[in-house]
């Protein structure tokens, strides 16, 4: 049995009920507040802050977090994840909320370098909490609507993470501290190269970038932009892995992706690139 107390303990105090706002405090395998809403911690150590009227329809499946789980593991996107572990441990330590965690690797990156640092991973996904529950001994899981407004204090986290997730830029600038910093993690159009044609995959906007500044403008201020371009050879298998822990599993079946990579030389040659940008908070 996991000791769900310890998981959460540290991120407690910065959590506020979904349903009232008032705060929250740890009760034995559960969380409640004065007004006697109450929610369960599941053995694994996370907790669900889902109002009772949400309904999780985009969050990942069991095998997309195994996918994803198994490629972030076998270190293929190494790069973006030890430069955004650097760029957050200088932006000074306090509480780092991961919007959008998924299994928390890019959080237990962050809080390996930042020892004075704890993390609070949320998504909507309970397969992904379960795992970044585990993630890091400094790390408490929710799951929780990035749509919705966030279980969390106004100003409690020092610094916001969003990598590859959807972006609610009122509900980061409210939990953020003032002076606090969004750091973002996007694939650029030049991700995954001919591959994306080759396999059918969903094809990034060329506009993306600028898309994103637009949505996040009024709130936030970019701070600073780097690109990182890397290139690896993917067996099909691991293809397959990397296209099933991400949107286009729910758009090339299995069996018409193992049939298009059955074309292609094995490894491939895969071109990765990414985009890491860093925004201000405005007043």
């Amino acid at each position: 049995m996991v000791d769900d107390g310890r998981m959460l303990a540290d991120v407690v105090p910065f959590l506020v009920c979904p349903v009232c706002g008032a705060d929250l405090e740890l009760a034995g395998h559960r969380l409640l507040c004065p007004g006697g809403h109450t929610f369960d911690i599941a053995r694994q150590g996370y907790a669900n802050l889902l109002p009772g009227n949400a309904r999780p329809g985009t969050a990942d499946t069991p095998e997309m977090v195994r996918a994803r789980d198994e490629f972030l593991r076998a270190g293929h996107f190494t790069a973006p994840a030890d430069r955004l572990a650097w760029n957050v441990s200088q932006a000074g330590s306090g509480l780092v909320l991961d919007a959008g965690a998924g299994t928390g690797h890019y959080l237990s990156r962050i809080l390996d370098r930042s020892p004075d640092t704890i993390g609070l991973a949320l998504d909507i996904s309970k397969h992904a909490a379960r795992r970044a529950a585990r993630a890091h001994p400094r790390c408490g899981a929710v799951v929780a609507d990035l749509w919705r407004p966030l279980p969390i204090r106004d100003g409690a986290a020092d610094t916001v993470v969003n990598v590859f997730a959807p972006r609610n830029a009122a509900e980061f600038h409210r939990v953020l501290r003032e002076d606090g910093l969004l750091f973002t993690v996007t694939p650029s159009p030049r991700h995954l190269g001919a591959l994306v044609e080759s396999l059918g995959l969903l094809s990034i906007d060329k506009r993306k970038t600028e898309r994103m500044d637009t949505a996040l403008a009024g709130y936030f201020k970019l701070d600073s932009r780097q690109e990182l371009e890397a290139e690896a050879a993917l067996t099909h298998d691991e293809v397959a892995t990397l296209v099933g822990m991400g949107p286009s599993a729910h758009h090339v079946p299995a069996d018409r992706l193992r049939e298009r990579l059955e074309r292609l030389s094995d490894p491939l040659s895969t071109p990765l690139s990414f985009v890491l940008s860093t925004y201000r908070r405005l007043e």
